[in-house]
């Protein structure tokens, strides 16, 4: 398969980029990865999406000196090694991922239009978090894409310390700025974590919106 890595930063942190021709994907690519059997009955789509994350993966994970591959674990989430964390997106034909020393989450979404916007609102956010967009300088497309976004990369940063969150009103937005997200979680099956707030930064990438939250 056809791939062209380069990195950029956000909030500090070095993010991995892999954009891939799944055109260029054949099954032989897949054995590169230890756990390739595990994706043999996966749609192609869906095993090119896999293999460019985990090369993503692969390059993060050298800048702290590990080679192994993440393997698959039990919820289908990317196994790091000990002491280290790890987050794996991707968005049509670019995979993203980062790894640090404390739970990290990344997404990346392709900005939406204005009907999608229409039919995921409500799922989405509440009518206070709805004035809040409203309110910022963005258009409802950027400003909804940012909050999906920020709300998945809130999920994957909190994953290695409670099971995943069930829905979207799991965390509520507080403030939308231009490159950061004011979000608090009011998670009642997790007490542990209720009235947490986080910080999610995010930035404008082409035709995309890259979330990223550090839970340190």
């Amino acid at each position: 398969m056809q791939v062209h890595h380069t990195t950029f930063s956000l909030a500090g942190l070095t993010l991995q980029r892999v954009d891939f021709d799944p055109l260029t994907f054949s099954a032989q690519d897949l054995l590169w990865l230890p756990h390739h059997r595990q994706l043999q009955g996966a749609v192609k789509k869906r095993q090119a999406e896999h293999l460019a994350g985990r090369l993503a993966a692969a390059h993060a994970l050298r800048a702290f000196g590990c080679h192994p591959i993440p393997a698959i674990g039990n919820q289908q989430q990317p196994l790091w090694p000990a002491g280290l964390f790890g987050s794996i997106s991707h968005c049509e034909t670019t995979a993203l991922a980062l790894v640090a020393r404390h739970p990290v989450g990344v997404d990346i979404e392709r900005i939406m239009t204005r009907t999608l916007c229409a039919e995921i609102a409500t799922c989405l956010i509440n009518d206070d978090e709805q004035q809040i967009l409203h309110a910022s300088a963005f258009p409802l497309t950027l400003a909804l894409t940012v909050a999906f976004c920020a709300k998945e990369s809130l999920f994957k940063a909190f994953s290695s310390r409670a099971l995943p969150l069930t829905d979207f009103a799991a965390s509520r937005i507080l403030r939308l700025d231009a490159d950061s997200v004011q979000l608090r979680l009011y998670p009642t099956q997790y007490p542990q974590l209720s009235e947490r707030r986080c910080t999610v930064h995010w930035q404008h990438n082409g035709d995309h919106i890259v979330a990223l939250c550090a839970d340190q």
